[in-house]
């Protein structure tokens, strides 16, 4: 008798969200190591502190927010009281990013307030690992015209990050055949608000790159969403991500609208910042957005092994 080999759990979404934010955090290392914190933005430090404190910082925001999506989908693989309360754990350490002061545009520079979110992100990382050796087999539970809709929405994200992707690597478009011509990077503009100048798209990490990264994770992991079978857990993983792919795209748009249509004085008026949850109109509009995706694309079927689109 040959022993059965163990299968993993089927958890290649979860595995390239992380990939994601792996590579970009070693473009944010090398970059903020190698690179003066005059050309990035609202950093101090350089160097091998440069680089490691920046992303430090980005593990804690956004990584810790794509982590809070693959939770609920490894937890509920691994069948395991244990695990329940690890994710427990994951979840509330990933959610202090979203207290006031932890993640700030204006300080850039490490704080011990981003520890928790990025000790909730290395325990996600091993809840992951521990599903994918020991946790139930799934497949993922979809359309063709659901995988269609995702790689529309992908690519169009992908194409608008562009300049976000050659900042977080160092360099401008200026110069690269049709991106280039398409997105201003390395024009000198006034910063609105701030009263200086500075590099129309500067180098570094942007908020608008994690709206794509967060978007990316939001249309993976939807993939994965069927598969979960406790009811309760599955209808707010389904509404969880739908948000998730709103806020992405709102902050990756938000970015390109600041830097490619106010800096070129086009007009004046810009798209309401939405980085943090707030009581406002702009994060009305997005959650009632998040639950029209959630309604006609995400929710969940009936029947124990519900389907998402």
């Amino acid at each position: 008798m040959i022993p059965a080999r163990p299968q993993s759990a089927g958890l290649r979404e979860a595995y390239v969200v992380w990939l994601l934010f792996l590579l970009t955090a070693i473009a944010v290392f090398a970059t903020y190591w190698r690179l003066p914190p005059s050309v990035l933005w609202k950093v101090h430090n350089t160097g091998f502190i440069g680089g490691g404190g920046r992303a430090y910082v980005f593990l804690s925001f956004s990584a810790a927010v794509a982590a809070i999506g693959i939770l609920p989908i490894v937890v509920d693989r691994l069948e395991d009281r244990r695990a329940d309360y690890a994710g427990l754990v994951a979840l509330v350490l990933c959610a202090t990013v979203a207290i006031p002061g932890v993640q700030t545009e204006s300080h850039l520079d490490p704080k011990w307030s981003n520890l928790p979110a990025v000790l909730g992100v290395g325990l996600a990382f091993g809840l992951t690992l521990w599903a994918s050796r020991t946790g139930r087999r799934e497949f993922p539970r979809t359309t063709a015209r659901g995988d269609a809709a995702r790689l529309i929405v992908g690519g169009l994200s992908l194409f608008f990050a562009a300049p976000y992707i050659a900042a977080e690597l160092g360099f401008f478009l200026d110069g690269v055949p049709v991106l280039g011509w398409i997105f201003q990077t390395g024009a000198i503009r006034p910063e609105p608000g701030a009263g200086y100048s500075h590099a129309a798209v500067h180098h570094g990490h942007h908020h608008g790159l994690d709206g794509f990264l967060l978007a990316a994770s939001a249309l993976l992991l939807s993939r994965l969403v069927g598969s979960i079978r406790r009811p309760v857990l599955r209808t707010l993983t389904a509404f969880y991500l739908a948000l998730l792919l709103v806020y992405g795209l709102t902050n990756e748009a938000q970015d390109q609208w600041t830097e490619q249509i106010v800096k070129r004085g086009w007009t004046s008026w810009d798209i309401p910042n939405v980085l943090h949850p707030s009581l406002s109109a702009a994060w009305g509009a997005m959650v009632a957005c998040g639950l029209v995706i959630y309604a006609l694309f995400l929710r969940p079927r009936r029947g124990l092994f519900s389907h998402a689109r």
